[in-house]
């Protein structure tokens, strides 16, 4: 079975259910189907054959779900672009993946109504010059059904990672690596038909598309789109529309938990309050649990490249392990702890987490030498550091990249990140190296707090639980830490910032 068969085996088995809910309209299953046959032959008449890349450049709307799984019946691979990528950004995601059409939603579109260097060009709304307008694509197409013969070992869709790092990359999956990981979800979180997924976070990104959006639509529940983030928003939607499932980024539930209308609202609908993407301390947690009134909290660990999969900490495990990732691989994957060879390290060790497991990606994009050199064998390599305790609970000590050395000695970025948020008043921290003529590297922390925080007083506090040569040598407070779309921390934003100063 491919992606695209779920919506048409559902509008036979659930026709009426409502699929898709939003501000923007809500679909049953049936009408879902025949939008999706409409613009597949639209596409079609547009010159898309099987092969071609297409890439959506739109927010958490219908038309992006309608889009997605149209390209995909007719054989395209789906390349979605963040809804945040500037003219630039979305040129460079075109050429990289030789896209022949671009597909956009109207409140994206004055962002790349310049691009250039793709045949189709596709816009919600009216049609202007050079772009076809979706609404009249639809309308003036047959809705005959097209029968999808791909299998789950055809090529889907192509992710391009956030860019933390340098030049986003290509993430190509098969059908078989999504399914594997929605599958996952379904089962590890108990999604039903009568299930309500929320989902805020954009669908350019590999936890919502591929295991909340494909969950829903492989057990034919219902899915909640919302064009953004706010925590006003999210309350909103949880206490209006009754949903049961919701995963956002730390940053997420953190600003949400800040807000002081919580408490007017009903939350006890939610099952399933779902974390990933970003560390949260214990105290964070707590904070979180207190706030949302909820024993239901459930960390995801995992990676683009994987599906996203790689371990899960259930509701029941938090308490003591809040802050670790789980003792276990979630559904269809597994995981070790390994040192540079590719060997286990023992318990109370430091090693690289490595994920094995059919949701792992069949490789980037045009780079084959890249995916050799993230591969030990079959097993995908994380890049992340971590320990397993005693009792199995896995501990993410940092990523490997971020790792400070200085004076021949590794400093773990977390280890002091986790300390400073415990300190009153302070938010949120984010440390890194800068280089250091004597030293190799030397350590600085940012941080945000609600007040002024002096750095002797953070000196002396750190002072009472590490090591000296752990301790940062210059703090700065800022309002806010830069982060990308999937709510990570750029620290190479906080690099250039030292380095321009």
């Amino acid at each position: 079975m491919n992606s695209s068969q779920l919506i048409t085996r559902n509008a036979r088995k659930y026709p009426n259910t409502e699929a898709i809910i939003s501000s923007q309209g809500h679909y049953t299953y049936a009408q879902l189907e025949q939008k999706i046959n409409q613009f597949a032959h639209a596409l079609r008449n547009s010159g898309v054959v099987q092969g071609d890349r297409v890439c959506l450049y739109m927010p958490n709307t219908p038309e992006f779900v309608i889009s997605y799984f149209a390209i995909q019946r007719i054989g395209g691979i789906v390349v979605p672009v963040n809804a945040k990528f500037k003219l630039d950004e979305v040129q460079f995601v075109i050429n990289h993946a030789e896209a022949k059409c671009l597909i956009v939603h109207e409140m994206s579109f004055p962002a790349v109504e310049a691009i250039e260097k793709v045949d189709v060009k596709i816009k919600t709304g009216e049609s202007i010059d050079g772009w076809n307008g979706f609404e009249l694509l639809i309308e003036s197409s047959s809705d005959d059904e097209i029968n999808c013969l791909a299998d789950e070992d055809d090529l889907s869709t192509i992710l391009y990672t956030s860019g933390t790092t340098g030049d986003p990359k290509g993430v190509l999956f098969s059908y078989r690596n999504i399914l594997t990981v929605a599958q996952m979800i379904a089962v590890e979180m108990e999604v039903k038909p009568e299930s309500r997924m929320l989902i805020m976070m954009p669908l350019t990104h590999s936890a919502p598309l591929h295991l909340f959006l494909m969950a829903g639509m492989v057990v034919g529940a219902s899915v909640v789109l919302t064009p953004t983030f706010t925590p006003d928003l999210l309350l909103k939607a949880v206490s209006f529309y009754k949903t049961t499932h919701f995963f956002g980024a730390p940053v997420a539930y953190l600003l949400t938990a800040a807000q002081p209308a919580l408490k007017d609202h009903d939350l006890s609908s939610m099952k399933w309050w779902v974390y990933g993407g970003a560390p949260l301390a214990k105290e964070q947690i707590e904070f979180i649990s207190q706030q949302f009134c909820t024993d239901r909290l459930t960390c995801v660990y995992g990676l683009t490249e994987a599906g996203p999969s790689g371990s899960i900490l259930l509701p029941e495990e938090h308490g003591e392990k809040t802050g670790s990732i789980g003792k276990r691989a979630p559904l269809h994957t597994e995981l070790r702890i390994v040192d540079e060879y590719g060997e286990n390290v023992p318990v109370g060790e430091v090693g690289e987490i490595v994920l094995l497991g059919e949701g792992n990606m069949v490789g980037y994009y045009k780079d084959e030498e890249l995916t050799k050199e993230t591969y030990i064998g079959k097993w995908l390599k994380t890049g992340d550091l971590a320990r397993r305790d005693e009792d199995g609970y896995l501990w993410v000590v940092d990523r490997k990249k971020d790792v400070i050395i200085s004076g021949g000695v590794n400093i773990y970025p977390k280890e002091i990140e986790d300390l400073l948020v415990k300190y009153e008043g302070i938010q949120e921290a984010a440390v890194v190296g800068m280089p250091h003529e004597e030293w190799g590297e030397t350590v600085i922390a940012f941080f945000v707090a609600s007040e002024k925080v002096e750095p002797e007083a953070l000196s002396s506090y750190l002072r009472l639980h590490i090591a000296k040569y752990k301790i940062p040598r210059v703090f700065e407070q800022v309002d806010m830490l830069p982060r990308n779309a999937s709510g990570k921390i750029l620290k190479r934003a906080l690099k250039e910032r030292v380095n321009q100063a």
